[in-house]
């Protein structure tokens, strides 16, 4: 049985690539700092001895690198650089110096790289312009992984918005998703005209699977998106024809970014390619479906 390291694993998306990997029969060992079912090792990616470990111990065939400081609004920007490229760097030197080495590795980094892009539709090669110290930290991670590239088998995946049932309640859909369940009179959001290209987290699982089987994926960047953007105004239109619940919408300052990205919409036309027919994007109108039908 093929052997598939997540780090991060206990994060939301962790649970839905977990099942997606045991679903198409790989053995998955989890990394991360809380808890999680199954073989699981309770490491820091700042700690480089325990890496060495866990890579001698598990023998992983496969790594996907989910761990990161994920949230934009994070108070800490030093954490950001910490995680998302010390750690990262302290796993690829460990897959570098394991006895056995992996047949192939994922490497998350996320389309904020891309900031406020001047086309409507952002392929892989547009210039990156970072706006923020999380996609600055990300876009970091993709040069220090750029050292490896030709010493270990990388996929670099950049994920566009994604949500899911589980997603923590300070991020956009899901606080939206409980305001519509509650029947919530109202709402506050920050930024009203911004629009998203928002996946499924099933169907990035899917994707992460199906990049990671793929050799030709290895040394390339691909955007992991619907390549479809949706407004606010649009998302919650389409929860008030779900659950038949009108909600008053106001804008809270407190909650308006600086540098807020107007609008990210990605071409997933690299991801077709690389993950064939057995990938799709999941509408939007069914992720909300399915978040809305689970209980409070």
């Amino acid at each position: 049985m093929r052997t598939v390291l997540v780090t991060g694993i206990d994060g939301f998306t962790g649970r839905y690539v977990a099942a997606e990997l045991q679903a198409a029969g790989y053995k998955v060992v989890g990394l991360g700092s809380g808890k999680a079912s199954g073989q699981y090792y309770h490491a820091n990616l700042l700690d480089a001895d325990a890496l060495a470990y866990v890579m001698a111990d598990a023998q992983p065939d496969f790594i996907i690198n989910l761990a990161a400081i994920a949230f934009v609004a994070h108070g800490d920007a030093n954490a950001f650089y910490q995680v998302n490229v010390i750690g990262a760097r302290n796993l690829l030197q460990a897959a570098l110096n394991a006895k056995k080495q992996p047949r192939s590795i994922l490497m998350v980094s996320s389309a904020n790289v891309y900031g406020n892009a001047t086309v409507s539709v952002i392929d892989e090669n547009i210039p990156m312009a970072p706006v923020n110290d999380y996609a600055v930290s990300k876009l970091a991670m993709e040069y220090m992984t750029s050292l490896y590239i030709d010493k270990l088998p990388i996929t670099i995946v950049r994920p566009f918005n994604y949500t899911g049932v589980g997603q923590a309640g300070n991020f956009l859909i899901p606080k939206i998703v409980d305001h519509f369940r509650r029947k919530a009179p109202i709402i506050e959001l920050g930024n009203l005209d911004v629009s998203r290209d928002f996946g499924d987290a099933r169907a990035v699982a899917s994707a992460y699977r199906l990049l990671l089987q793929n050799s030709e994926a290895q040394g390339r960047v691909v955007n992991i998106c619907s390549g479809q953007a949706y407004a606010l105004e649009q998302i919650i239109q389409m929860c008030a024809s779900v659950t038949g619940h009108e909600i008053q919408v106001k804008v809270n300052l407190d909650f308006v970014r600086e540098n807020e990205i107007k609008v990210l919409r990605g071409d997933n036309t690299l991801l077709q390619v690389l993950a064939g027919p057995q990938w799709r994007p999941i509408p939007l109108e069914a992720t909300l479906e399915w978040m809305l039908s689970q209980p409070e």
